[in-house]
């Protein structure tokens, strides 16, 4: 059975009622295997010789209220290869859990503090968790920015001694999936990739762009030379001709059907004549 040499975080923000993991690895699609969370519950990350059943054991207990440090000490009960497993646990109150069997490859530790739990095995060295540690504690904003930012020190500071491949950010949040209807508020892997946490920052800036909103201070009204330059771009992609710098019916037509194209549709608004300044710069940087 292949061994899941990996780091990871696993780690919550209280305040946001948001539980989360990251990881990373020279192992394919380790989002598939590690990462485990149930808001208000908790979250698991299972690696080495990684037993998925503690992912849904795990947070099964915990939402029947058992610890972190607890949930770990019954999942590890009698269990013959707990020499080498590697697993980290954040409850639903904060508290954190790791462990690390003697039997994981070196240099193989973790390391937790209230909120969040590091861990890796088959690294370059210990400075990975402290790193780790040291970019999720002084990072600020929400808990998908502060996850990612300690798998990229992780990263940064040597990771998987392997080498690279694969990447993944789980974040639950009550109803904050697709249409409130369940948790799943961040759920990106890269599964094959030279640079995966590069990659895995790339696609959590894209899920801000298709599902955020910009204060209304941010709005840029399309008029003057905004409003030719995305003319064109939609002259240039087919939408319509005219470009005269004007915002009549067929550029209010080609401008509605453009952002709906682009899944920007909640980011725009043809009938008022305005973009978020967000998308609007990363049209122009990708389009242009």
């Amino acid at each position: 059975m292949h061994v899941l040499a990996t780091f990871s975080i696993v780690a919550c923000d209280l305040k946001a009622q948001a539980w989360g993991v990251a990881v990373a690895s020279k192992f394919p699609a380790v989002g598939a295997v590690v990462p485990w969370a149930r808001a208000k519950s908790g979250a698991v990350a299972t690696q080495a010789l990684s037993n998925t059943s503690f992912g849904p054991r795990g947070l099964e207990l915990m939402d029947s209220k058992l610890s972190a440090y607890d949930t770990l000490r019954r999942l590890l009960e009698g269990d013959d290869d707990r020499e080498h497993r590697q697993v980290g646990i954040v409850d639903g109150d904060g508290g954190a859990a790791t462990f690390t069997g003697a039997s994981c490859v070196e240099w193989a530790g973790g390391i937790t503090g209230q909120g969040y739990a590091i861990q890796g095995n088959l690294l370059s060295g210990p400075e990975v968790v402290r790193q780790m540690e040291h970019a999720f504690l002084e990072t600020g904003g929400d808990l998908p920015k502060r996850l990612l930012s300690a798998l990229e020190a992780g990263g940064q500071a040597g990771g998987d001694r392997r080498g690279r491949q694969t990447a993944a950010l789980f974040v639950v949040k009550p109803k904050a999936g697709y249409g409130g209807h369940n948790d799943r508020w961040i759920d990106y892997r890269v599964d094959d990739h030279l640079y995966p946490i590069p990659r895995l920052a790339e696609l959590l800036v894209l899920h801000r762009l298709y599902f955020g909103k910009s204060p209304s201070s941010q709005r840029v009204r399309l008029q003057g030379q905004t409003l030719r330059v995305v003319q064109n771009i939609m002259k240039g992609l087919g939408y319509y001709s005219p470009t005269e710098g004007e915002y009549d019916e067929a550029t209010r037509e080609a401008f509605r059907t453009f952002m709906a194209n682009e899944n920007f549709g909640q980011r725009a608004d043809a009938d008022e004549g305005w973009i978020d300044r967000p998308v609007l710069d990363y049209l122009l940087k990708r389009l242009k």
